[in-house]
């Protein structure tokens, strides 16, 4: 019996299309002889849809008539899994449309990856692929991850955030403050999006202020921290759970920038279908031309990273060098990484599809592992409750 495997991407994210990338390369991949794999595509308005349609990139360039092909469906609990459940119903008729029993979220950014989405399949009580709904928040929220990995021993740079508010009431205190406290260079960035949305650099006050007012646009908080002069990026993907993690090789992105852009790391070129694109396309010397010692310590960083934040499946956790003084730093850690990072994994000698069955099967203990808990506390508070008469809380005294 193949275990039907629905692949989730998409969502109300600027990450979106990065998304669809991910989702359909490892759609691809999925060994079709244990799986039988299922595309759940999440619109900008957050509507879930189905159909063969939606399992070739290609239908993304013409989104309404894919979607007009497509069937829009609910997830909800069943009996063995989810059923999708055709929205509207149709008045007679079967308007189950597929169902699964696993899932493999390949999401990207605020409102999905952030943990939002791992909250509903909770709700569902159905295994996903990945991290769970505090890892992925914490992983999303750049500040609080830099709180988090400070406190384990983790080397990160020292940063400050304010809100948008904040910085609107009081914008020449704020970027005196950065001055005094982080000083230029800095780096500029929304709290909680990935994919280099956003991200400046600043070279003085003018540069600050666009950067910040650009950042904004995208966020409500925003975070400023020092730009590191000489700058060398290293990336590390990080594969298991508590029980067990290991590291994979070190990649070293190939940037036209100083900082890794968006048009950097997706829009320099490269097919978009298969198995390659997003993530996968980018310049980058893998292995990275580092020396051993270095790669060990990354490699140690990276899993002592993936603990320390509660971490399960595939996560990619990017580095910050200083080549000429040897200073490491974790910048930040992409819990679903673009692309799953699958390139870095072939490198290490796990294909693709090998990658995926791990990740399903940690998705499936993990599973194990909740239903040994008990949700009940045997009581029975409600038989000695009474509200004077009123119906509910509405209406009753203090």
């Amino acid at each position: 019996m193949k275990t039907k495997v629905a692949v989730i991407f998409g969502g109300r994210s600027v990450e979106h299309e990065v998304s669809i990338i991910t989702g359909i390369q490892a759609f691809c991949a999925l060994n079709r002889d244990k799986y039988e794999p299922i595309v759940l595509y999440i619109t900008k308005d957050n509507h879930f849809y189905t159909g063969e349609v939606l399992e070739h990139i290609e239908s993304y360039r013409d989104l309404p008539a894919a979607l007009a092909a497509a069937t829009r469906v609910l997830p909800v609990a069943g009996d063995f899994g989810v059923d999708l459940v055709r929205y509207p119903s149709k008045l007679f008729g079967n308007n189950i449309v597929a169902s699964f029993e696993v899932a493999l979220p390949a999401v990207h950014g605020t409102n999905v990856e952030d943990g939002t989405l791992m909250g509903f399949l909770e709700m569902l009580n159905v295994p996903y692929v990945g991290c769970d709904v505090t890892s992925a928040a914490l992983g999303m929220d750049k500040f609080a991850m830099k709180s988090v990995l400070r406190d384990a021993g983790v080397p990160v740079l020292d940063a400050m955030a304010f809100s948008g508010k904040a910085y609107a009431q009081s914008s020449e205190k704020i970027v005196a403050r950065l001055e005094e406290n982080i000083g230029y260079p800095m780096i500029v960035k929304p709290v909680n999006l990935g994919s280099s949305v956003g991200i400046a650099r600043a070279d003085n006050r003018d540069k600050l202020m666009a950067a910040l007012d650009d950042a904004f646009c995208y966020a409500n908080r925003v975070l400023v921290e020092q730009a590191i002069t000489p700058l060398r990026e290293i990336n590390c993907s990080v594969l298991g759970d508590a029980d067990g993690a290991r590291p994979s090789v070190c990649e070293e992105p190939v940037n036209s920038d100083e900082i890794l852009s968006y048009r950097d790391k997706y829009l320099s070129g490269g097919s978009k279908s298969g198995k390659s694109g997003g993530m996968s396309d980018l310049k980058r010397r893998c292995p990275a031309d580092i020396p051993d010692e270095m790669t060990e310590k990354v490699q140690a960083l990276a899993v002592k990273t993936f603990r320390a934040l509660g971490c399960s499946g595939v996560s990619r956790i990017d580095f910050l060098n200083n080549p000429e003084t040897g200073e490491l730093w974790v910048n930040e850690i992409n819990t679903t990484p673009g692309s799953l990072s699958f390139y870095l994994w072939e490198a290490t000698g796990l294909p693709f599809d090998k990658l995926l069955d791990e990740m399903i099967a940690l998705a499936f203990k993990r599973q194990r592992n909740r239903e040994a808990l008990s949700f009940d506390f045997d009581t029975n508070i409600l038989s000695a409750v009474s509200l004077g008469g009123a119906k509910g809380a509405k209406g009753g005294k203090a």
